[in-house]
């Protein structure tokens, strides 16, 4: 064997081992692939199962109490006869309250934060604030609404104090989402529109929001939810234990499917009956709450279809 030989073999062998080790990096990261994939579809499929098992726990016992009296009429005979018609009406009036107080305000506070506000230390402790209040319990909204609009603004046990309190726990989700929307909207968007001669106003409203709005909507749907099953806050500022009719005014008393629920179960007097129709009860806002999202969830597709993003 000539030297030159013996030094294109070896040459030969350290590109095969070069070779065979990546070999050994790609099947571990396909192995570990495989095993992330895994394990998020076996997430997915225990959400799935305990929502498959809540809709269905709830619709079972539920639906034996649900019909067209339950759904239009008032309460009768101690909450044991006639439906659950006012408590669905102050359902609907507190979330949309709660919502239009919400909505623009978190909106206009996301825009500010994300396209006017200079960066600093200021700026950040709101931001980090504003995370902080999210995860604050909705008992302590319920006594600030109490504190604030029903003694010291003078509103009283009210759709106005009960709505107010409402938006404000659903504040800084709505702020937090709609900041995350707003700063998902690439750059290329607002310079192209700026370069056209649009002011920053102009770009904001015609370029960013209509942009954002399928994250901003993904906020809405799930301040929905919370807003709309929340008994705390209503608790102190909005609800009524019976009422024979309709509220009149944003000033009146309300009932409202989340107390109503935790007054059948906590002070009823015929236990046996009144547990069915909480479970109807039930069904019924896990009803309006995905009508709702439903509704957020189409809008929310439109303006993806029509934009683009």
């Amino acid at each position: 064997m000539t030297p030159q030989s013996g030094t294109t073999n070896g040459m030969t062998d350290r590109a095969a081992g070069g070779l065979q080790r990546p070999r050994k990096v790609f099947r571990m990261a396909d192995l570990s692939q495989a095993l992330g994939f895994f394990c998020l579809i076996l997430c997915i499929l225990f959400a799935l199962f305990f929502l498959g098992t809540l809709i269905y726990f709830i619709t079972a016992r539920g639906i034996s109490v649900i019909s067209w009296e339950f759904l239009t009429e008032v309460p009768r005979r101690a909450m044991t006869k006639g439906g659950v018609a006012p408590a669905i009406v102050g359902t609907f009036y507190l979330t949309v309250g709660a919502m239009s107080f919400a909505l623009p305000l978190g909106l206009a506070c996301a825009i500010y934060l994300c396209e006017y506000s200079p960066a600093g230390s200021i700026v950040n402790i709101i931001r980090l604030s504003i995370n902080n209040l999210a995860g604050v319990p909705s008992v302590v909204f319920g006594l600030f609404g109490f504190a604030v609009f029903v003694k010291v603004f003078g509103f009283g046990v009210s759709i106005l104090s009960g709505s107010l309190t409402l938006g404000i726990m659903a504040l800084p989700g709505i702020i937090s989402a709609s900041q995350e929307a707003i700063l998902a909207v690439p750059q290329s968007y607002k310079e192209a529109s700026l370069a056209l001669g649009a002011t920053h106003w102009q770009t904001i409203r015609k370029v960013v929001l209509p942009t954002a709005l399928p994250g901003i909507l993904t906020g809405v749907i799930l301040n929905v939810g919370r807003v709309a099953g929340e008994t705390a806050p209503i608790l102190f500022t909005a609800a009524t234990f019976y009422t024979r009719g309709y509220p009149d005014s944003v000033f009146s008393e309300v009932m409202a499917l989340p107390y109503h629920i935790y007054a059948l179960m906590t002070e009823g007097t015929r236990p046996e009956v009144q547990t069915g129709i909480a479970y109807g009860c039930s069904l019924i806002l896990l009803c309006l709450v995905l009508a709702i999202s439903a509704l957020a969830i189409i809008l929310r597709q439109r303006q993806r279809i029509t934009y683009g993003s």
